[in-house]
């Protein structure tokens, strides 16, 4: 006598049988935008999105925080890899800061959810959301500190506090990109030039602070 087959286990109608950690993180993406942050996001609407139970939900993510910073190291990754290779490209400090700031306008403007994510959650978001886009802008930071000694060094000019050089340029990018997110898109070229302009006055505020103290150390020696 043949064993009795086992039953086929049939997915609810609308369910995926199999879910994967970038399967949620792809579904909230769909869900946040302009004019809705992931801080408002129910964990029934991204379950609803990705096609499976609210309970399968709790197999990747601990709670919707951890969904939302798991969006914001992304969004901050992302960003990194795009401007880092504008900057890779960039031969002197006004190339570097021109198609920096090039790319990053032109990512804000492309409708580029990450980016949104990554400018929105600092305001309004929890405790765990601004402390997850705290790093990412740490970690923005610490690489633009690298790109200026790197310029630095290769044209002589100097470099005054290149870690507080490179936070007062990443604070006002973001800061501006923050409020201008919502701004016509014919906008677009003026704040693209206004930041280009903002960013060469601090280089150029920190060279002039590095020579002046080069004179001052050497006037100390003598």
């Amino acid at each position: 006598m043949s064993p009795i087959p086992s039953p086929v286990q049939v997915p609810a109608p609308g369910r995926k049988p199999v879910i994967t950690r970038d399967d949620i993180v792809a579904a909230a993406l769909k869900l946040v935008g302009p004019q809705r942050s992931v801080s408002s996001l129910s964990l029934r609407e991204v379950a609803r999105e990705a096609g499976i139970a609210p309970n399968s939900f709790y197999r990747h993510f601990h709670d919707m925080d951890e969904l939302a910073v798991a969006l914001i190291e992304l969004a901050g990754r992302s960003l990194r890899d795009i401007i880092g290779s504008a900057r890779s490209r960039a031969r002197t400090d006004a190339s570097v800061v021109r198609s920096s700031i090039e790319v990053f306008v032109a990512q804000l403007r492309s409708d580029d959810r990450l980016l949104h994510i990554l400018l929105r959650e600092g305001n309004v978001g929890s405790d765990a959301f601004k402390q997850a886009v705290e790093r990412q802008l740490t970690f923005f930071e610490e690489e633009l500190t690298l790109d200026l000694v790197r310029l630095a060094r290769a044209e002589r000019t100097g470099l005054y506090e290149p870690a507080l050089t490179a936070r007062a340029i990443t604070r006002l990018v973001f800061a501006i990109a923050a409020t201008a997110m919502d701004q016509p898109a014919d906008q677009q070229a003026q704040l693209t030039e206004q930041l280009i302009q903002m960013v060469r006055m601090i280089v150029a505020g920190t060279q002039t602070l590095a020579a002046q103290s080069r004179e001052d150390a050497q006037v100390a020696v003598r």
